[in-house]
C-alpha cells in the first residue's frame, strides 16, 4: 500500500517558495514558452520582491507531502478604469502534469479565489496559451471568456 497522499493549498512568499519552485519553473518553461531560442528562462527576482514587498504580488501553491507540485502567482492592482476595484491578473499559474488528472488545479484556483476575494479583489484575470488551453476548466469555474492577446515577435 502506498503512502498516503496529501495535497495541501496555501498563500506563499516568494522567500518561502524560491528553492522549491526552480525545477517546477525549468518544466513549465520547457512545455509552455515560445521563442525559447531567443527569449530565455531568466525571471527578474527582484522585480519580484519589489512587488511582493508593495503588495502587489501574491502566491498560492499546491503542495502534495510537502512538495511542491503547483504554483499560481497574481498581481493585484488597483484598476486604472475602475478606481473603486482591485483586479487581480495572473503572471504564472503552473501545474505539474502528473496532478493534472484530478482536481488538484481546480482547488488551486478556488482556493486563490477565495484568498483573493477575502482580500478585496474584484475581480481575478487568467490568461492561457493557445497551445495549452485550459478555458473549459476555467468555464466550470465561472470564468468568461473576455479577451483574446497577440504577439509579435520583434527580435
Amino acid at each position: 500500500m502506498g503512502a498516503k497522499r496529501l495535497m495541501q493549498y496555501q498563500q506563499e512568499f516568494l522567500a518561502t517558495a524560491y528553492d522549491d519552485i526552480q525545477e517546477l519553473l525549468q518544466l513549465h518553461w520547457q512545455e509552455i514558452a515560445l521563442n525559447k531560442d531567443v527569449i530565455k528562462l531568466n525571471p527578474d527576482w527582484e522585480q519580484y520582491e519589489a512587488a511582493e514587498k508593495a503588495g502587489a504580488l501574491r502566491g498560492f501553491t499546491a503542495r502534495e507531502n510537502g512538495k511542491l507540485v503547483g504554483y499560481f502567482v497574481v498581481l493585484v492592482s488597483r484598476s486604472m478604469h475602475y478606481k473603486d476595484h482591485l483586479f487581480a491578473t495572473n503572471d504564472v499559474i503552473f501545474l505539474h502534469p502528473d496532478h493534472r488528472k484530478g482536481f488538484a488545479g481546480v482547488r488551486l484556483i478556488k482556493f486563490a479565489a477565495d484568498c483573493l476575494r477575502s482580500d478585496g479583489v474584484s475581480m481575478l484575470f487568467i490568461n492561457t496559451k493557445v497551445h495549452r488551453p485550459f478555458g473549459p476548466v476555467l468555464e466550470r469555474l465561472g470564468f468568461n471568456h473576455v479577451e483574446s492577446v497577440f504577439s509579435k515577435r520583434l527580435i
